[in-house]
């Protein structure tokens, strides 16, 4: 079994589509279940994060929410707005772990150092629990460097191991911040990109969505994206 947290280096970087990509390819090859630890903004009833992740990685992948709250901000913040308990970092992992699937995709809320609770609990302090390494999810655009550095250098910071890199949202038509920071970013990982999924990918039908994953994503991901050749086509 492999466990993988996902994060992303703010908000609105395509975190759910990337960990929705992973858990479609993954399911093709055996059991997978997405965790999200907390959702924020999806009022009770209503679909969150993980519901787009089954729409798009389809009905075999399995997922588990454990606390939700309806206000668009951090867990922590969100949770004392609304009164309810935050996130037991205890009862997070005896989820985790009870999980036996050959995948247990874990998605943050926001980047690296999102609080859960009123303890200062991040996604960082979860994964080093977890012992497991972490996928970041950059923008493609400007300032995306100054966001990526900041994102590994607390990874590394707190021992914590990068498995690599995946931009989010590609555009189309990409200008020439998008096509120089190809280059930056994996000088920034000390690694090749681990994929590219284009903008729109989360609109997608089911079919087309996995498609769309394999093309995006590297082969460690279980696709058969080249970064370099990404590169050629794309870069300054």
């Amino acid at each position: 079994m492999t466990r993988l947290v996902v994060t992303g280096t703010g908000t609105g970087v395509g975190k759910t589509v990337v960990t929705a990509a992973v858990a479609a390819l993954a399911a093709r090859r055996g059991s997978c279940t997405v965790v999200k630890p907390g959702q924020t903004g999806v009022v009770d009833g209503a679909p969150g994060d993980l519901a787009d992740v089954q729409r798009l990685a389809g009905a075999q992948v399995r997922t588990l929410e454990l606390v939700r709250y309806p206000d668009p901000l951090s867990p922590a913040a969100a949770a004392r707005l609304s009164g309810r308990p935050t996130l037991d970092p205890a009862v997070f992992y005896d989820a985790v772990l009870r999980l036996d699937d050959d995948l247990v995709l874990v998605e943050g809320a926001g980047g690296l150092l999102v609080r859960f609770d009123e303890d200062g609990t991040t996604l960082a302090d979860l994964a080093r629990g977890l012992r497991a390494p972490v996928l970041v999810v950059v923008d493609a655009g400007l300032g995306t460097l100054n966001a990526t550095a900041l994102t590994l250098e607390a990874l590394a910071h707190r021992g914590l191991e990068l498995l690599g890199l995946v931009v989010g949202s590609w555009p189309a038509e990409p200008g020439l911040a998008e096509r120089s920071n190809l280059r930056d970013l994996e000088t920034l990982g000390a690694r090749p990109l681990l994929g590219v999924l284009p903008a729109g990918a989360g609109a997608l039908p089911a079919e087309e969505f996995l498609a769309a994953a394999r093309a995006g994503l590297a082969p460690q991901l279980g696709g058969v994206f080249d970064p370099a050749a990404h590169r050629r086509r794309w870069g300054p």
